[in-house]
Order: C-alpha cells, then sequence, then structure tokens
C-alpha cells in the first residue's frame, strides 16, 4: 500500500464464471453510489478484450483531460494523433455510469487477442511492446507496481472505487500470478460480492466451490453472494441460500432477475446469437459479420434498440439472405479474418449483396477489407488481398492511431445519403492507414471521400468504409438513418441502479461502503 492511506471504501464484485454479470453489476453499483452523491470510479487491474474505447490519459498526472463529448465537431485539432488511450470497453461504461471522465488508470493493463496464444498488451493505455513479448506468468510481477499505483490514486482521489474481478478468483492454476483478483482485494481491502449465473444450473456449487477454493484469509473478504439472471418462483430457492449461509457464513444478499433489454452493451459484444428486433414492424434488417477476431461489437448495441430494426450475426452466406445491410466490424486480425471470411464463402456473398445496390458498411478493419490490398512490411497484421469493393489500399504502419474523433460528412450518396452533412463523434483504434488506390485512380476508378482519411464510399453509393467507431451511438446519426430515438446511456445506468435497489437485500449497499 502506498504511503498515503486511501479514504476511498472499495466494493468489489467478483464471479465464480466469467459471464456471471461482474461487468453488469459493477456498472450498476457505479451508478448507484454516484446517485448518493458521492464520487465514484471504477476499476479492473487487466482485461482481455478486443473491445476497447479511447479515454483520457490519467488525469491529475501533468496530462491534460481530452475534448468532452459536448466539444465542437469538425475541427481538424479534434484528431490530434493517439491524444488518449485504451482501456476495456467495460471499464468506459462504467466509469460514464459513475459520472467520472473516462481515463486509463481504471483498466490499467489491457489483454487485446489477436491469436489463440497471442495478444497484444495494452500498459497504461499504450501497446508495450515487451510486455506483449513476454509470458502470462512473467509478466504479473513487472505490472503490479503499476496496477497497484492505479488503484492507489484512484482511492486517494475518490469516495468510493467499485473495482471488478476477472474470471473467477479460485483458478488456483493462476493463483500464484493473481493480479487481478485476490491481490486486488487484499490491497484495496475491498468487500466483496460474489454473483454467479443461476441459469446455467450449478449455482449453489458454484458459490461454495468458489468460498471452499479460496485461501481462508481471503474468505472473510466475501460479504454477500449474488444470485444473477433467475427465472422462476423464487420460494424455489430455499433451503438452498440458508444452507449455503450455514456450511460458508455467508448470507446470499440478493436474487436478481432475468433482465433480457437492459440496454447496456455486453462486454464481449455478443448480446445474443439470434436476431434481435427493437420492436415494431421490421424495416431494416441488418447482419453483423461474426469473424473469430471481432473488435468493438458493443458499438452495434444501439442498433438493437432502434424500433423497427433486425440485428442478426452472420457466420455464413446464409445468414446474408433478404437483409437490407451487411456490416463489416473492426478486427484485431484484419488479415486473418479476411481469410476466414473468404473460407466460409462469404466474400462472395457480400459480394453479391453489394451488386444488388444493397447497403454495405466496414467500419476499421471492415473498411480495410472493403479495398483492393492490405500491404504489410513491418509484420503488423499480414499481407492480403482485399474484397475489392472500395478504390483503396491500407498499409499497415507500427505505429498505432488511438484518438477521439469528431468530423462532419460531406455530401453522401445512394444508401448513405442520409448522412450528409451530419456531425458525429467517435474514436479511432487502428494500425493501416488508408488511401486510394493509385493506379484504379489513374483508370478513372476514385473512391468519394466523405470525411478526409476517415470515410470513402463507392461511385454507386451503396458502400461505405470508416475508420470511425462509435458511429451508431451517436444519437445524430440514428435520427438520421432511422428517425429514430433510442434509450440513452444515462437512462439505461439509472433502470440498473434502480434495478439493483428494488432487489438487493435492504442495507446492504450501504453496509459495502460503512466505515
Amino acid at each position: 500500500m502506498s504511503a498515503a492511506a486511501p479514504r476511498a471504501r472499495a466494493v468489489m464484485v467478483l464471479g465464480t464464471t466469467s459471464g456471471a454479470g461482474k461487468s453488469w453489476l459493477t456498472t450498476a453499483l457505479c451508478r448507484h453510489y454516484a446517485r448518493l452523491g458521492l464520487k465514484v470510479a471504477p476499476f479492473k487491474a487487466q482485461n482481455m478484450s478486443n473491445n476497447a474505447r479511447v479515454v483520457a490519459p490519467a488525469l491529475g498526472k501533468g496530462v491534460s483531460s481530452l475534448p468532452t463529448e459536448g466539444a465542437a465537431l469538425g475541427l481538424g485539432a479534434a484528431r490530434r494523433p493517439n491524444a488518449g488511450g485504451e482501456i476495456g470497453s467495460a471499464q468506459y461504461f462504467q466509469a460514464l455510469a459513475a459520472r467520472a471522465e473516462p481515463e486509463v488508470r481504471m483498466n490499467p493493463l489491457l489483454l487485446k487477442p489477436e491469436r489463440d496464444t497471442h495478444s497484444q498488451v495494452v500498459l497504461l493505455g499504450q501497446v508495450d511492446e515487451a510486455l506483449t513479448r513476454l509470458g502470462w506468468r512473467g509478466r504479473s510481477e513487472k505490472v503490479w507496481p503499476t496496477v497497484a499505483r492505479a488503484l492507489d490514486e484512484l482511492m486517494a482521489e475518490n469516495d468510493v472505487v467499485v473495482i471488478e474481478g476477472a474470471g473467477s478468483p479460485a483458478e488456483i492454476n493462476l493463483m500464484d500470478s493473481d493480479i487481478v483478483n485476490l491481490r486486488v482485494a487484499r490491497h484495496a481491502r475491498a468487500r466483496c460480492l460474489l454473483v454467479t449465473d443461476i441459469d446455467r444450473g450449478g449455482a449453489f456449487a458454484h458459490l461454495y466451490g468458489t468460498w471452499a477454493l479460496l485461501p481462508e484469509a481471503d474468505r472473510a473478504l466475501i460479504c454477500g453472494f449474488v444470485l444473477n439472471k433467475f427465472r422462476g418462483d423464487a420460494a424455489l430457492l430455499a433451503p438452498g441460500p440458508q444452507q449455503l449461509q450455514a456450511l460458508t457464513g455467508v448470507p446470499t444478499v440478493a436474487t436478481l432477475p432475468m433482465w433480457w433489454q437492459h440496454g447496456l452493451p455486453e462486454e464481449d459484444g455478443m448480446f445474443d446469437m439470434a436476431a434481435s428486433q427493437g420492436g415494431g414492424d421490421i424495416q431494416t434488417r441488418i447482419a453483423v459479420v461474426a469473424y473469430p477476431r471481432i473488435s468493438n461489437l458493443d458499438e452495434f448495441q444501439p442498433l438493437k434498440n432502434v424500433p423497427g430494426v433486425a440485428l442478426r450475426w452472420a457466420r455464413g452466406p446464409a445468414d446474408l439472405v433478404d437483409v437490407d445491410w451487411v456490416i463489416l466490424p473492426g478486427s484485431k486480425h484484419t488479415s486473418g479474418d479476411l481469410a476466414w471470411l473468404r473460407a466460409q464463402g462469404l466474400d462472395r456473398a457480400i459480394a453479391a449483396h453489394a451488386a444488388q445496390g444493397k447497403a454495405l458498411l466496414g467500419v476499421c478493419g471492415g473498411l480495410q477489407m472493403l479495398g483492393e490490398a492490405l500491404i504489410d512490411t513491418h509484420g503488423i497484421d499480414g499481407n492480403a488481398p482485399g474484397l475489392g469493393l472500395l478504390p483503396l489500399v491500407t498499409a499497415f504502419e507500427p505505429a498505432k492511431t488511438v484518438r477521439r474523433t469528431a468530423a462532419r460528412f460531406g455530401t453522401a450518396r445512394g444508401a448513405w445519403a442520409a448522412l450528409s452533412g451530419v456531425g458525429v463523434q467517435g474514436y479511432e483504434i487502428h494500425h493501416g492507414q488508408t488511401v486510394q488506390h493509385p493506379a484504379m485512380a489513374a483508370a478513372g476508378n476514385v473512391a468519394t471521400v466523405l470525411v478526409p482519411g476517415l470515410a470513402w464510399q463507392n461511385e454507386a453509393g451503396n458502400v461505405l468504409g470508416v475508420y470511425l467507431h462509435g458511429l451508431f451511438e451517436d444519437a445524430a446519426v440514428l435520427q438520421a438513418l432511422f428517425g429514430a430515438r433510442v434509450p440513452t446511456l444515462d437512462s439505461v445506468f439509472e433502470r440498473m441502479a434502480d434495478f439493483i435497489e428494488q432487489h438487493f437485500e435492504p442495507g446492504v449497499l450501504d453496509m459495502l461502503i460503512a466505515d
């Protein structure tokens, strides 16, 4: 612990498994404590996800903040190179729920999987090549001082820090190198909740088994069990919670009903596997291609909530039949995902969709796929021929573009004409730099530039490629494309706080932060 004693109370959410509901519950707790008038910050020591957001550097450390969401649109200064860092999307949303400025200390270590056995390591918002080369176990001790310092600083600056664990704290094969669960809980002297997904079955065994595998001293940190995603008659739970408390001494402090439409993007982006519909008669069918190294799929959550829109994930040509739009999302390994796409026959299905004049959108890695070629002379991603649907070429560079961006679309045509003149704010995370293919330009095949360096359209007007993430999180874009208003994130956070206040046992949420 640092010399200055932290003034914050630490509340930590641990889980029996991945997907138990840690991120969701942490977000709800952030808003609950924030609306009590407390200064709140989220924290997750290490996150593994390809869903990331661009945020401010560490505040209060001599680094000025980035422009806020209310900054003026369309200014060149809004695209300063690498004026910020990356954190997991879950911590970004948790910061917004806490009414705090998202910044890199809230998720000091981010692992972005590129292959099954390799991840890019992002430390305090920036790619660290040396750490990327290290093995999992060798990395922990090297990064722990940075993790601990970030946590200590947040605890010194806030009233409450709500901490999210990762996976399960009872992974006994990893306990000796743990820097995200028990080590953080001890360091922060956190009061911990252990949440489980009862819809999976085996919830009481998960809770008891997790508790039993913890070192005895760490069991004392567990203040309550939470049953999440419960469906059915709550009376049928008895005598399970009572017997569990008799075995462990830990009470079950909340039974949270299944809530399908809470509106918060899921941490891994895949909010459901089947088609989802925002309500009303279906007017627009949208397929998002879900390749293996997808990134930032959470940015499409607003489409799920738009009335008249049906959203599906596409993994084969049959998933593109009868859709109005196809979206190629971001990718952490563009050439690899492009090869997968071809192996599935999706390249031909996408070309046929575009040939019919239907709307096709590529975002970041998806934009790069739409061009003629990927050129990689630095070993960043890999060389590959593109889909040839935009006369562009992408070259991968060692320097990574990480920045918030404000822009305004020029005059668009065809399926995307509604975006003409619309101002938008979002973020960029990419190694590639994309330009007009010179030989194709000489032959008269020139892409229409809608935003210099950021957005291009084909001559027919139905194919659009953008580097800007967050397009559908912008209210002006949704209004232009669908004439619809969807629930704001702030209203989602408010409903989440209402939900836990209704379903937690009286006094528990206050007890977690009591002196």
